[in-house]
């Protein structure tokens, strides 16, 4: 008898973060699994929604999104990106960044083009490639510091590779990709025409200096590159599902195609709402770096109190930690679901941002974006770990 399900969707599993997600409701645990706030958004952003609501922009918008966004979209990417874009033919307004990124794919990927893609990665990628048809290339980010090696991403590129998939700054490892490390990749994308698609959506998220750089800005990029970020992380509204791409006329026309088909458009009242947010001043980015990075310096000490050691990141709210001090656990699996069941802990096991599990089974990931009292909660938890 015939399967009655896709060859497509057995190729890969549900999502090991959302799952992780529901295994902490079950069991009363911390939810540092999934990386979305338990804090409140900042009250003007909530106010600018419940009044688009009732001024009533309730209905659909234009597909690719309200002429204000993209506007809006426009002169955000210019001022923070270095990116020039017509908001009537180089913007579109997506359900988010996830949506973002597989309508770029199904608008350039034919089936059995080649992507790049680095690992460890965000695990919305292998899928997002699946359904697109494409046939994966790994290339790997070596600890401490998350670096490639440029003799292994240079060998990957061939005339078969129609894109690579950058995150920048990246999830799971907060790595912020430099500025040499762009213009090495750009450099591969011109010689072999692939196109950058870029997952930017923690990009006011960084920390010791560190510089965001999107490679669309760089010099001949810019009519390949399809630029992806989104509101949820920079203002605290993941539940908004509001993203955007940036891209050349000639790849926005084909993604808008994709988008059209897959959503029809993004919320309404969400995008008049989202005005307001998108023309916050630079000190709003400041401090919402500085207090993540006080989440950040002590969820990585209390960790390492407990017997983790963890690469500190320099973008995102993710730290990947190390879990060699826990050899009477046989996996990274096997930690995670006694953290979660037993001492009130969610965290995603690290071999879910691998291609291969065992690469990432001596790691943990955690996300410490949520408040100073569940972040001290957890630490307390942890304690518990060295006598279960």
């Amino acid at each position: 008898m015939p399967s009655t399900t896709s060859d497509r969707v057995a190729q890969f599993t549900e999502s090991v973060i959302r799952e992780m997600t529901r295994l902490a409701y079950t069991h009363g645990a911390i939810n540092m699994a999934q990386g979305y706030p338990d804090f409140a958004a900042p009250e003007d952003i909530k106010e600018a929604a419940v009044k688009a609501i009732r001024d009533d922009h309730n209905q659909y918008s234009i597909t690719w999104g309200t002429r204000e966004m993209r506007a809006a979209v426009a002169e955000k990417v210019a001022r923070f990106n270095r990116i020039h874009a017509e908001p009537d033919t180089g913007v579109t307004i997506c359900c988010g960044g996830t949506e973002a990124m597989i309508s770029a794919l199904l608008a350039i990927v034919n089936p059995g083009d080649e992507i790049i893609i680095f690992e460890p990665f965000y695990e919305n990628y292998g899928p997002d490639a699946i359904m697109s048809g494409a046939v994966r290339r790994y290339v790997t980010l070596r600890e401490p510091d998350w670096h490639f090696d440029p003799d292994e991403l240079a060998a990957l590129f061939n005339e078969k590779t129609k894109a690579i998939i950058i995150n920048t700054p990246n999830n799971p490892t907060g790595k912020v990709f430099t500025r040499e490390e762009l213009k090495f990749i750009a450099g591969l994308c011109q010689k072999w025409d692939v196109i950058a698609v870029t997952d930017e959506i923690y990009e006011h998220i960084l920390y010791s200096g560190a510089e965001h750089v999107s490679i669309g800005s760089l010099d001949g990029m810019t009519d390949r590159t399809i630029t992806i970020s989104s509101l949820s992380k920079t203002f605290s509204v993941t539940g908004w599902r509001l993203g955007y791409a940036v891209a050349a006329p000639r790849l926005t026309h084909a993604l808008r195609k994709a988008h059209d088909f897959l959503t029809v458009n993004a919320p309404t009242p969400l995008q008049i709402a989202s005005l307001y947010a998108l023309r916050l001043g630079q000190e709003y980015y400041e401090r919402l770096a500085a207090e993540y990075r006080e989440r950040r310096d002590f969820m990585i000490a209390a960790l390492e109190e407990t017997g983790f050691r963890c690469a500190v990141p320099t973008g995102a709210y993710y730290t990947m930690a190390d879990i060699g001090g826990f050899s009477e656990f046989g996996s990274d699996t096997e930690l995670a679901l006694h953290m979660v069941k037993n001492i009130g802990v969610a965290c995603v096991p690290g071999s879910s941002f691998y291609r291969h599990a065992h690469l990432g089974r001596n790691r943990l990931r955690f996300a410490f974006c949520k408040r100073r009292e569940t972040l001290e909660e957890a630490a307390r938890r942890l304690k518990k770990l060295r006598n279960s």
